[in-house]
């Protein structure tokens, strides 16, 4: 697999987000890249986003995104996922979510994510 191979950027990515570098993760994204969510239907920067990537770390000890499916799609991959964590309580949290990701000359430029908020609301306690 190239670099520029979406499944070798879908590894990539992932090990980003599983170690909380939110600069690896920023190094991945193209500079302009968009990223969307289900729940708000906004668009969200690659800043954003890597500040939600250090907040979720800071919530939830043990992250980890446990891959149910990772396929290549045209021009990206789709990922489902269910990303889990022990929140301070000590009880287990699960979040399951779906990523549609484009991704051009080895970098996402585009990523849907969609999840269901109310899996979410244990991280704002």
């Amino acid at each position: 697999m190239s670099s520029t191979d979406p499944m070798a950027v879908a590894h990539r990515f992932l090990d980003a987000l599983n170690a909380g570098d939110a600069d690896a993760l920023t190094a991945i994204y193209a500079e302009d890249a968009r990223i969307w969510h289900n729940f708000d239907r906004q668009y969200q920067s690659v800043s954003d986003n890597a500040r939600s990537l250090k907040w979720m770390h800071r919530k939830l000890n043990n992250l980890s995104y446990d891959v149910k499916r990772l396929e290549p799609i045209e021009g990206g991959y789709l990922q489902q996922h269910v990303l889990r964590g022990t929140l301070a309580s000590g009880e287990d949290f699960a979040l399951d979510a779906l990523a549609i990701v484009q991704v051009e000359n080895g970098r996402i430029v585009s990523l849907e994510e969609y999840l269901d908020l109310a899996q979410a609301a244990p991280l704002q306690a």
